[in-house]
């Protein structure tokens, strides 16, 4: 098992990769972040039998089908109800894991996933078109609360030099299930006529997996000690995660944040949005997230197959090609995850958007001067610009911006302006496609531009930092220096001994006086 060290002189503390940290984040990102880049790639192959499977449906009961208009509402609910129910998923983190949390709400909310794949699984045998549209509702809810959960619970327990590696290991797995999604849907596999309930259904075994592990690993240590103030259970989790290790100075980093915290009870998304001491923080995550989604990563997956056909490729072929791109997807993911501890959050945003943005407007120029070829290489420097940073990165600077106190509101905030963005984008794209041709993308170019101008000129990087050194970073962008540092006078703190290189429980407060 990996060890941990304590920095010679200033005695900041650096955690190494143990076996432990790297298992919950594979099995959490597994079991949930997997699932919603499945979900979001898994009815594309299918869309065919199942716009059958509902025509079919209506002629037994009604004696007329459907004609290609109601056809194609029906067909494009079933699409976006993952996104109405991933919103109000993402309403609902910061109640879960205030009241569970962080590993609890994922254990917990397995039963989603199970009752969803039911429900998509058993639909044509009970020749119920509803049950897929419910089944996709309550795994859209599943993905709005797990996106959310899974960077927060990684993000508490990795040591800070880690974070910014563990963080972005959920956003491989997206990656991961939008590629397996796609092949499995290959014609050779589980894209035939007979197999579609199959394939929606296969979203159960991933969280089969993670229901029988996930509950032997500990609970987030800065939970258990900030929130819930139990200290036998704090120093239980962090031997579990940092192996035999001095873990004082961690200790002392937790109750440092507990400190600066004029109180450890949640606040509320109202509460967030009024303090002003989290004002910079709240745009920040407000810009990044909204600027994900309407990046045109969303716009650039629906128009792909338009742009493989155009550039020639036989039809029958841009199946395998499709899944070319959920590969470079994988890959793109694997180069953030494994250089932004060494480059920073700020070059991975930066450089991402802004690649993004000129291959957006690549795709404009080579519409407009019908060079396919051109498009279908700025299509895939879209995806492996996003891949490589604005898609995972967003969710680890939303845990690096706040507090404990803070953080579950951010993140409700932030899961339902993504989903929100997600559902507009998806909305608005065909007609913006319609009315503006090629130069639709342009639209996508002046986004990609303006958020990394505010990466740029406004986030600090975060590489290595604690939250309350983040905390402290925007206090003068906030006007709240003089109040962040008058706090961190005044609190009351559990005392920890130090006994053969553990933490050790000294029932003793020290109450800290304000000088």
């Amino acid at each position: 098992m990996a060890e941990e060290v304590l920095l010679a002189g200033d005695g900041k503390y650096v955690g190494s990769l143990t076996k432990s940290l790297l298992a919950v984040a594979f099995l959490a990102s597994f079991g949930s972040s997997m699932l919603y880049g499945y979900n979001l790639a898994v009815v594309n192959s299918p869309a065919e039998y199942i716009k059958a499977f509902y025509n079919q449906t209506m002629v037994a009961r009604t004696g007329t089908g459907l004609d290609d208009k109601k056809l194609t509402l029906f067909y494009s609910v079933t699409v976006s109800v993952f996104a109405i129910g991933g919103m109000a998923g993402s309403l609902m983190v910061g109640i879960l894991v205030t009241r569970f949390g962080r590993k609890g709400t994922l254990v917990r909310i397995t039963c989603l996933v199970f009752i969803a794949g039911a429900f998509m699984g058993f639909s044509r045998t009970f020749g119920s078109p509803e049950m897929i549209i419910v089944g996709r509702f309550i795994t859209g809810v599943h993905s709005g609360i797990s996106l959310s959960v899974v960077p927060m619970y990684l993000g508490e327990i990795a040591p800070k030099n880690l974070r910014g590696f563990l963080g972005l290991v959920p956003s491989i797995f997206i990656c991961l299930g939008v590629f397996i999604a796609q092949i499995l849907g290959l014609h050779e596999l589980l894209g035939k006529e007979e197999h579609w309930p199959l394939f929606l259904s296969l979203v159960v075994i991933p969280t089969m997996f993670q229901l029988m592990l996930l509950p032997w690993f500990p609970e987030s240590p800065r939970y258990l000690l900030i929130e819930k103030r139990n200290v036998h259970a704090t120093i239980t989790a962090l031997k579990w995660y940092r192996s035999k290790v001095n873990i004082q100075a961690e200790i002392d980093e937790m109750q440092e944040e507990q400190r600066s915290m004029s109180s450890v009870q949640t606040v509320s998304v109202i509460g967030l949005l009024k303090d002003r001491s989290v004002r910079w923080q709240v745009i920040t995550i407000v810009v990044v997230n909204i600027g994900m989604q309407l990046s045109g990563i969303d716009a650039i997956w629906f128009y792909t197959n338009t742009i493989f056909e155009n550039a020639g490729i036989p039809v029958p072929q841009i199946q395998y090609t499709t899944v070319g791109t959920g590969a470079i997807e994988v890959i793109a993911g694997c180069v953030g995850c494994f250089t932004i501890e060494r480059l920073g959050r700020r070059p991975l945003m930066i450089g991402g958007f802004t690649f993004m943005g000129i291959c957006c407007a690549g795709i404009t120029l080579s519409l407009m001067f019908q060079s396919h070829y051109i498009s279908v290489a700025c299509v895939v420097g879209i995806i492996a610009g996003f891949c490589i940073g604005p898609a995972g990165v967003p969710f680890l600077i939303t845990a690096e911006l706040f507090k404990q106190s803070h953080r579950p509101a951010a993140y409700t905030v932030a899961g339902c302006l993504n989903w929100l963005s997600n559902f507009t984008i998806g909305f608005v794209f065909p007609f913006l496609q319609m009315s503006a041709g090629a130069y639709c993308y342009l639209v996508f170019f002046g986004v990609c531009m303006a958020v990394a101008a505010y990466v740029f000129f406004i986030v600090p990087e975060t590489k290595n930092k604690t939250f309350v050194e983040i905390s402290q970073m925007f206090a003068a962008r906030n006007g709240m220096l003089e109040e962040e540092s008058s706090e961190l006078g005044i609190a009351k703190n559990l005392k920890l001994a130090k006994t053969n290189g553990y933490g050790a429980v000294d029932l003793e407060y020290e109450v800290i006086e304000k000088k």
